[in-house]
């Protein structure tokens, strides 16, 4: 059985892919600000010392990061540093960090977001932030060993926050059905890859 850290375990997308993947027989470690294996994907040392107690891993998924919607001419430093600091930043921390106790053949999956490839208006820092993790993971495989990889995933708005915000939800996607593109990615071979979401689940590109 292989053991898998789910950061972001709290949130809509990391919840579903908890179930995902424990539905299907993986051994799960939930990981969050606010579980009991706590990180804060800001804070490097946070993430040693989180790295530091769970030991070697199989797998390591995140679904944690945040950024800052707003017209680009209004967008403080403060706002554009949210989406550098803790999406950006923190995931690439997560990276160094984690693949120190990655095992062999293991795999980081990255969260970024479709808005990289369909912005929407006042949504530049947020697609700056998605399209910069995607040149990371695919650089970055480049440099892997021992046959580990690392892929990114980029998500729509799912069903469960466009209804949360008051939007019509209809057309996206539940986190259920998210979850099963991490999942493909968990158990395919592909490195340095991007992986999306469409009405069929997953298409590659």
């Amino acid at each position: 059985m292989k053991n898998i850290i789910v950061i972001g375990a709290t949130g809509t997308i990391g919840s579903a892919i908890s179930q995902v993947l424990q539905n299907k027989g993986y051994e799960v470690i939930k990981a969050s600000r606010h579980t009991e294996n706590s990180i804060d994907i800001e804070d490097t040392e946070s993430i040693i010392t989180f790295f530091t107690k769970t030991g070697h891993i199989d797998s390591i998924i995140c679904a944690a990061g945040d950024a800052s919607f707003g017209s680009f001419s209004e967008l403080s430093d403060e706002q554009i540093n949210i989406g550098l600091k803790s999406k950006l930043m923190g995931q690439v921390n997560l990276c160094r960090v984690g693949l120190q106790t990655l095992n062999p053949n293991g795999v980081i999956i990255l969260t970024g977001g479709i808005l990289a490839y369909q912005p929407w208006p006042e949504s530049t820092n947020i697609a700056m932030v998605n399209a910069a993790l995607e040149g990371f993971v695919k650089a970055l495989a480049l440099e892997l060993v021992e046959g580990k990889r690392i892929l990114v995933v980029h998500p729509p708005f799912v069903k469960e926050t466009a209804e949360a915000m008051q939007m019509d939800g209809s057309r996206c996607p539940a986190a259920s059905e998210v979850a099963l593109t991490y999942l493909q990615g968990l158990e395919n071979e592909e490195n340095g890859k991007a992986l999306f979401v469409n009405e069929n689940h997953i298409i590659n590109q």
